[in-house]
């Protein structure tokens, strides 16, 4: 039996956190699917087929990570997808409230999916993608924060030129 996990979010842009959760999550599962949430309330940065796109070019030497993006319900996509897993990283306990809400809301409304919370490696604790944005709008350096390719889609996004990374 395949172990299908979905990790959703907004990815705008996604950061090397993200890619440290995605790459441990692949530790312990057979398939991981990164789901971009399309929410039309939300104002980003990229446009969802550009995240994606991202997410692929960060994540391509893995091969059991798919990238797609999904509408509505976690549980009506992850049922979609095969999926009985739902991988969520908490950075600090501030994140916990909200995501023990929805890891609740999630079982009420699908039994069998659970969610397992993950901690981000020491090194990638303090990178949050608003962050990201704030550092390139001002041409900060990058490094370590994201892949090299979305360091450069992000340079072109505020017209910077190049954001100096080392990856």
């Amino acid at each position: 039996m395949v172990t299908t996990a979905i990790y959703a979010g907004s990815f705008d842009p996604i950061t090397r956190g993200h890619e440290d959760l995605i790459q441990r999550s692949c530790e312990f599962v057979d398939r991981l699917v990164v789901a971009v949430a399309v929410n039309s309330s939300k104002r980003a940065l990229f446009t969802t087929e550009e995240r994606v796109k991202l997410i692929r070019a960060a994540t391509s030497d893995n091969k059991i990570v798919e990238v797609t993006q999904f509408e509505g319900l976690l549980v009506n996509f992850a049922k979609k997808m095969g999926a009985r897993l739902n991988i969520r990283g908490l950075r600090a306990v501030s994140d916990f409230e909200y995501e023990f809400q929805m890891a609740l809301m999630n079982r009420h409304m699908s039994e069998d999916f659970e969610t397992v919370f993950m901690v981000p490696s020491v090194e990638t604790t303090y990178i949050s993608s608003s962050v990201v944005r704030e550092v390139a709008q001002h041409g900060g350096n990058l490094d370590g924060l994201v892949h090299p390719a979305i360091a450069k889609a992000l340079a072109k996004k505020f017209k910077n030129g190049p954001i100096r990374t080392k990856d």
